[in-house]
C-alpha cells in the first residue's frame, strides 16, 4: 500500500512539477512541447500494451481475448462520453469569461484544462489498476510512462493560461488539482482490483483502452500540429523502444 501511495504521489506530482518549469520558462516551444510529448506518447503506449493489454489477455483466461476486447473499447468510449460532457471552468478559476477581453483564448484555454484533469482520472485508474497484476517492476514502469506525459502537459498549460489573465496563483492551483485528480484516480483503481480481483482482466483492459484513447485522439494529434510531426514520430517510437527495453530487461 505504502508503494501505491506514493506511486500516486509521484504521478499526481509530475503535473505540478511540469507546470513549475512552465512558470520557469513561460514560453516553451512547440517543437521541443511536441518532442517531449511524443516521447511520452511512445512510453505510455509501449506500457498500454505490455502492461495493460497482454496481462488482460493472460488474466482473462478461456474468455480473455474477448474481457480484453470489450474492455478496451469501453474504456475508449467512456473517454469518449466524457470528451462530450467537459464542464466550463471559469467559475473554478474565479475569470468571467463573457467580460475578459481575450474570451475567446480564454474559454479554449480553461477547457483544455478541464480536458486534462478529467482525463487525468482514467490515467491515474490506470496506474492504480497496474499494481493489481501484482508485477509491482511492471505497474511501476505503467505508472513512470503516466507520470512521464504529466510533465509536458503540465508545462504546456501554464503560460497560455497567464497570457489569458488569470492570476499565477490561480494558474498554479489548477495545475494542482489536475495532479490531485491524478492521486484520487490511482488510489480508486487501485482499490477497486483489491477489493473485486475478479474485475482485475477488465480493468486492466478498461485502462488499456482509456490510454490507447488519449494517445490517438489528443497526443498524437497535438505533436503533429504544428510542423514537428517528423520529430515527434521518432520521439514516439524511441520512447517506446525505451519503454519495451525496460519492460524486458526488469520484467
Amino acid at each position: 500500500m505504502k508503494m501505491v501511495l506514493l506511486t500516486a504521489l509521484g504521478v499526481g506530482g509530475a503535473t505540478v512539477f511540469g507546470s513549475v518549469i512552465g512558470f520557469v520558462f513561460k514560453k516553451i516551444s512547440h517543437k521541443f512541447s511536441d518532442i517531449v510529448l511524443a516521447f511520452a506518447a511512445g512510453v505510455m503506449l509501449a506500457a498500454a500494451v505490455l502492461g495493460l493489454v497482454l496481462p488482460s489477455v493472460e488474466y482473462g483466461g478461456k474468455y480473455g481475448l474477448l474481457i480484453t476486447v470489450a474492455g478496451i473499447f469501453t474504456g475508449a468510449v467512456c473517454l469518449n462520453l466524457i470528451d462530450r460532457l467537459v464542464p466550463h471552468m471559469h467559475k473554478l478559476v474565479g475569470a468571467d469569461i463573457e467580460d475578459h477581453p481575450n474570451n475567446s483564448n480564454l474559454s479554449k484555454v480553461l477547457l483544455f484544462v478541464t480536458a486534462i484533469a478529467i482525463h487525468n482520472l482514467p490515467e491515474g485508474i490506470a496506474a492504480g489498476v497496474s499494481f493489481g497484476s501484482g508485477n509491482d517492476s511492471e505497474a511501476l514502469l505503467i505508472a513512470g510512462g503516466i507520470a512521464l506525459q504529466n510533465i509536458p502537459e503540465g508545462m504546456v498549460i501554464i503560460g497560455p493560461m497567464l497570457a489569458a489573465g488569470i492570476s499565477s496563483k490561480r494558474t498554479f492551483l489548477c495545475a494542482l488539482a489536475t495532479g490531485l485528480v491524478e492521486i484520487l484516480g490511482t488510489l480508486l483503481g487501485f482499490f477497486a482490483v483489491s477489493i473485486a480481483s475478479a474485475i482485475l482482466p477488465f480493468a486492466l483492459a478498461f485502462a488499456g483502452g482509456t490510454m490507447l484513447y488519449v494517445i490517438s485522439d489528443e497526443m498524437i494529434p497535438e505533436t503533429h500540429a504544428h510542423g514537428s510531426e517528423r520529430g515527434a514520430t521518432y520521439a514516439l517510437l524511441v520512447g517506446f523502444c525505451v519503454m519495451l527495453v525496460s519492460d524486458i530487461l526488469l520484467g
